[in-house]
Parts: C-alpha cells; sequence; structure tokens
C-alpha cells in the first residue's frame, strides 16, 4: 500500500474511494468505470497542483519518502556488472557507504553512495544510510584505486548526515570525512555527483565535491536538517518548515546559487511514485555530464573542480 505525506491527504482520500469502487466492480455486478475514471482525473489533478507548489519542508518531506528509490535500486537500473568492493583496510566494513565496480552504458566506472535501506531490518543494517569513519575511509581507498585506473567517479548520495555517535568521533569522524573531500578535489579523474534524496551536512559532501553536481528535482542539500537548524535559532524543532524556508534547501535555489549544476526531473509525484523513469532520467544526466569532461586531461579536471568550488559564493 502506497505511503501518503501528510500535504497528500486529499489524493490519499481520492485513491482509497477508486480502490473501494474497483474492488466493487471486480464481482462484475456493476460498470462503474466512468465513476472511476472522473476520480483518477480528480486525483491527478490534485497531485499535480500539489507539487507543482511544494513548499521547501515539503520537498524535505518528499526527499524522505520511505518509497523513494536508494542507491542500490540506481546501480540496479544503471551500472552493469556491480561488483561491490569492500572494507577500510584499517577498522571494518561500513554498510551505510558502498561502493564498487562495474560499467555505466559499456563505460567502466567506480560507483559510491549512501544506501539508508528500505525496511526495518535494512535500515538498521545500512544504519540509516549515515556513514562512519570507516565508511568514508573505503570512499577514500576506493576513489584512489579509481585515479589509479582512470576510471570516471560516480557518487550518489542520501544521508541525513554522518553518524554522530560517540565511537564515531572516538575514530576520527571529522578527519575522516575532511579526507574524503579532499580525495574528491584531488582525483585526476572526472566525478559526477548526484544527490538523490537528502544530501545532509559534511557527510554529503564528503561524497559530492566533483566535477559535475546533479540534484533530483525533490531532493534536498544543506548543511544541516531543517529541525536542527530550528533547533539551534528558535530551540525548538517545531519552525522546520521556517528553517527550510530560509536554508533554500532545494534544487532549484541551489541551482541559482551555484552550488548544484543540474536539476533532473522527477515523474509527477516524486521518484517514489515511478522509480523506473527517475532512475533513467539522472542515468541520462550522469552521461551528459560524463560527456563534458570526455578526453580532458587530468590536471584540467583537477582545476576545474577546484575551480567550481571556489567560485562558490562570489557575486
Amino acid at each position: 500500500m502506497a505511503t501518503f505525506l501528510d500535504f497528500e491527504k486529499p489524493i490519499a482520500e481520492l485513491q482509497s474511494r477508486i480502490n473501494e469502487l474497483r474492488e466493487t466492480a471486480a464481482g462484475g455486478e456493476v460498470d462503474i468505470a466512468a465513476e472511476i475514471a472522473r476520480l483518477q482525473a480528480k486525483s491527478d489533478k490534485f497531485l499535480k497542483d500539489a507539487y507543482s507548489k511544494l513548499t521547501p519542508w515539503q520537498k524535505t518531506l518528499v526527499a524522505r519518502h520511505p518509497e523513494r528509490p536508494h542507491f542500490k535500486h540506481y546501480v540496479a537500473g544503471l551500472i552493469e556488472d556491480f561488483t561491490p568492493l569492500g572494507g577500510d583496510r584499517a577498522f571494518a566494513d561500513d554498510a551505510a557507504i558502498i561502493g564498487g565496480l562495474g560499467r555505466f552504458r559499456g563505460r567502466r566506472v567506480l560507483v559510491i553512495g549512501h544506501e539508508k535501506g528500505d525496511d526495518t531490518a535494512s535500515r538498521l543494517k545500512h544504519n540509516f544510510g549515515m556513514g562512519k569513519p570507516e565508511g568514508y575511509r573505503k570512499a577514500i581507498r576506493l576513489m584512489r584505486l579509481a585515479d589509479k585506473f582512470g576510471l570516471p567517479i560516480i557518487t550518489l548520495v542520501d544521508t541525513s548526515g554522518a553518524f554522530p555517535g560517540v565511537q564515531a568521533e572516538e575514530r576520527g569522524q571529522a578527519e575522516a570525512i575532511a579526507r574524503s573531500t579532499e580525495q574528491c578535489l584531488s582525483v585526476g579523474v572526472p566525478v559526477i555527483a548526484s544527490i538523490l534524496g537528502e544530501g545532509g551536512s559534511g557527510g554529503a559532501v564528503a561524497l559530492a565535491a566533483g566535477n559535475s553536481v546533479l540534484m533530483m528535482e525533490h531532493a534536498v542539500y544543506s548543511v544541516i536538517s531543517p529541525e536542527g537548524c530550528a533547533s539551534i535559532l528558535w530551540r525548538t524543532a517545531e519552525k522546520a518548515a521556517d528553517a527550510a524556508e530560509a536554508m533554500k534547501v532545494t534544487a532549484q535555489h541551489l541551482k541559482e546559487l551555484r552550488v548544484v549544476d543540474t536539476v533532473v526531473p522527477e515523474p509527477l509525484g516524486g521518484a517514489h511514485r515511478d522509480s523506473a523513469a527517475a532512475i533513467a532520467a539522472l542515468g541520462d544526466a550522469i552521461a551528459v555530464a560524463l560527456a563534458q569532461y570526455e578526453g580532458m586531461p587530468r590536471e584540467g579536471l583537477r582545476q576545474a573542480r577546484r575551480a567550481k568550488f571556489l567560485a562558490m559564493g562570489r557575486a
């Protein structure tokens, strides 16, 4: 059964009515196809109107939708012969950050990203996509491998932030994130970063310092969550909607601010309503981004990447 967000309540009620009518029609005694079509058209209109004027907070809720496609879905849809590579060669293998080799539209690539999981067991296994130091050190190891063999790097970012636990801090969380960001900036191969859902704090930037940064239409990207920001400024998380508005967390705002390069359109109603279409759209955007850096020398890639980030915030 589909999960509806609070602002989708009218749509949920219509869909419930449609389902009831379909069950009635299944008996074959009454032909109510016209009524179902009328209600479906009304539901589609509500959906189109709602998603044409989403607030930043509503976009945040869409970005967190539990049925939204995650890393494993994008890899399954876009990457052939994916071979995961585990471990940081120092402490452990972090299940929140996954990386490996594969082929993207016939081209060998390295893929790294956050996996949130899609049910209780997998969410616990993957720590809700919140990476630990060993995860970022694994990412560093794999990026160095890609650099050595001249493989483009594709990163798929979807995390509320790096894991804030005591053990992570004891193992050098801040240093690992900084080193991962540095590695993104220093490799001599193209780095194409994509914000799939949430792009939270340094945990996202550590994998998103790319030559091109793509962002799904209803994703969010910020230095802190709206709830965290509200708790600091107003001493209450209830002001999260106001914080989201002020922080400019949406893809549309960030494109204007030149923080991201491309906004990837999603199917009507969000990526969770048509995962295959969303995944295909991102694949096309990644292909266009990779083509821009075809044949560029290693130092040129580094300089272009650094210049891109140094230009942010300048008039």
